[in-house]
């Protein structure tokens, strides 16, 4: 299983960082969609939406992407910037005053239509500030991708070797405090070698990637409460080792699209290009 792990993380590197780097807005904006619109069919799928309604689904984001990309071809990049400022004060309501109550009270939500709409909610704000910040500075982004990837890493381990302390045991029993702190080291330590580069020269970075480490377990254990309440270990099963797209992303749910809300109210890097 972690040689599989291994090599699908490699693969999705090799195709990441060349459309990071060299791909145009426009081109990169396409392949985020798409990624978008099989996220939001996993999810519902993940909430045992009917069949033929996930696949509605899928179908009316994809034209809805098919419109973002028009006007972004006809009114321009900048554009997008600004409009997706709104969104992201939605998304961080969303995970800063909603998910933690969710979490805390291990809230079950039956409704399939309101269920939908979290989805739409998670996904859509990290979708735009994909592109958002690819247009800004693809090093900016990858910084903070980079974060979560080390946050990750770093909880994983922390956890394995020192763990005793259960975070949320009733949601994701294998999380522990300690895990949560290896993750905080983490990225102390890749921000303090990124510390000085020319792209994060405005930017707060230890603040920020501390922000980031910490809103990705709740993005993470938000996924998991979902997951646990229809019964199912992964998201999907698209990414061999890994499960479904949502549990690859899932950190970056709600970390990215507030990262670049932060950035945009301390004016500290001109995220619009």
């Amino acid at each position: 299983m972690l040689r599989t792990r291994v090599i699908t993380a490699v693969v999705l590197i090799a195709a990441l960082l060349p459309a990071l780097f060299f791909a145009s807005n426009m081109l990169w904006a396409a392949i985020i969609l798409a990624v978008s619109v099989a996220a939001i069919f996993e999810w519902a799928e993940l909430i045992d939406l009917q069949k033929s309604m996930s696949v509605a689904v899928a179908v009316g984001s994809a034209l809805l992407g098919a419109v973002l990309l028009r006007l972004m071809q006809k009114y321009g990049f900048h554009w997008l910037s600004y409009q997706a400022l709104p969104i992201f004060v939605v998304s961080f309501m969303f995970w800063l005053l909603l998910a933690p109550i969710l979490l805390a009270k291990r809230l079950v939500i039956q409704n399939k239509l309101l269920l939908m709409v979290i989805g739409f909610l998670v996904v859509v704000p990290l979708s735009l500030a994909l592109i958002v910040v690819k247009g800004a500075n693809a090093w900016l982004l990858l910084t903070l991708m980079a974060a979560i990837w080390v946050a990750d890493s770093a909880a994983y381990f922390a956890g394995k070797q020192f763990g005793q302390r259960k975070l949320a045991p009733s949601i994701s029993p294998g999380k522990t405090w300690e895990g949560v702190f290896g993750a905080l080291i983490g990225v102390t330590l890749l921000a303090a070698i990124l510390y000085g580069n020319d792209w994060l020269s405005n930017v707060p970075v230890f603040p920020l990637l501390w922000l980031v480490a910490v809103l990705g377990v709740i993005g993470d254990l938000f996924e998991s409460l979902i997951k646990r309440q229809f019964n199912k270990k992964d998201s999907g099963n698209t990414l061999p080792g890994h499960g479904g797209i949502l549990d690859r992303i899932d950190g970056l749910l709600p970390s990215l699209p507030i990262a670049v809300l932060v950035i945009y109210l301390f004016n500290c890097y001109q995220v619009p290009s």
